[in-house]
């Protein structure tokens, strides 16, 4: 079960470090900030409650639609995928509590996304 749990936290790493979160990237407008906040209270207890299925769907569901050119996902429906994926640290830290700085910087990454850097990303995909 350890194990596993390194392998989720690798996989946290691997796809929370894009270029986006390794360059300097901006900071959320207070709209977004808002939007995000309201999400990550509704969303909060129903993520506390996902399996290890469930978090393996979410976060793939979101890579797909994110990497998918013919997908463009609404600032709503993108936070929603980054919160829920930041939220899923706070179970992780409940359930192992050693690896509390490690979700802890987990879940900053994740709600450090930025939608605008999304639509940027896009973009490229079309060139």
């Amino acid at each position: 079960m350890r194990t596993l749990v390194k392998i989720v936290f690798l996989f946290f790493f691997v796809f929370a470090l894009n270029e986006n979160t390794i360059a300097q990237s901006k900071k959320l407008s207070a709209d977004d900030k808002v939007l995000q906040d309201s999400l990550y209270n509704g969303n909060k207890k129903k993520v506390m409650n996902f399996s290890m299925k469930d978090f393996d769907k979410l976060f793939f569901d979101f890579f797909s639609k994110k990497n998918d050119p013919s997908v463009l996902m609404t600032k709503t429906e993108f936070y929603t995928y980054t919160v829920q994926i930041a939220a899923f640290s706070d179970r992780l830290v409940k359930l192992y509590p050693d690896q509390k700085e490690v979700a802890e910087k987990n879940k900053e990454n994740w709600l450090s996304e930025n939608y605008e850097d999304y639509l940027e990303y896009k973009a490229s995909q079309k060139k």
